[in-house]
């Protein structure tokens, strides 16, 4: 499935009304992981109430211990930080990499902004050395748009 066609089923998960937040994210996650072959745990982690920390959210793949994330700690801590994407494409040049799995090469995570202010993001995983390009960054820069409308 290329991006254009998974941008319209995602829009069709997020405009599904007799589903809650939670199985929309859910349903997007599943959709990513599979219909993108290097895209192996897909997942959302959200500001966790008033709290400097991410507090995961639906997500699909291996089970991971990394349910809070403080902020500025790992990828997604400090994408909570710089409120940038930030692409890994080598996990083991990061120095401020948190091991989910040995498996994992790369990692891709983009913020999901309400009204202004980063309130979580998609984090993604990948067994592939180096396989995100600019057109998973604008594809999953669409899926936050998307998933930040029916959270606002």
């Amino acid at each position: 499935m290329t991006f254009e066609q998974l941008q319209l089923k995602v829009s069709e998960i997020t405009s599904n009304s007799s589903t809650t937040v939670d199985e929309k994210l859910y349903a997007i996650c599943e959709l990513l992981e599979a219909n993108i072959t290097y895209y192996n745990w897909v997942g959302f982690y959200f500001k966790n109430g008033d709290k400097n920390e991410l507090k995961l959210g639906p997500y699909v793949g291996e089970p991971t211990d990394h349910t809070i994330i403080p902020f500025g700690k790992g990828i997604c801590g400090q994408v909570a930080v710089s409120n940038q994407n930030f692409v890994v494409p080598d996990v083991s040049a990061q120095d401020n990499y948190i091991a989910c799995s040995i498996t994992v090469k790369a990692e891709i995570v983009i913020p999901i902004f309400v009204h202004g202010e980063n309130i979580g993001q998609i984090d993604i995983d990948s067994n592939t050395p180096d396989p995100f390009t600019e057109a998973d960054e604008r594809f999953l820069e669409f899926v936050c748009k998307q998933v930040a409308e029916i959270i606002a």
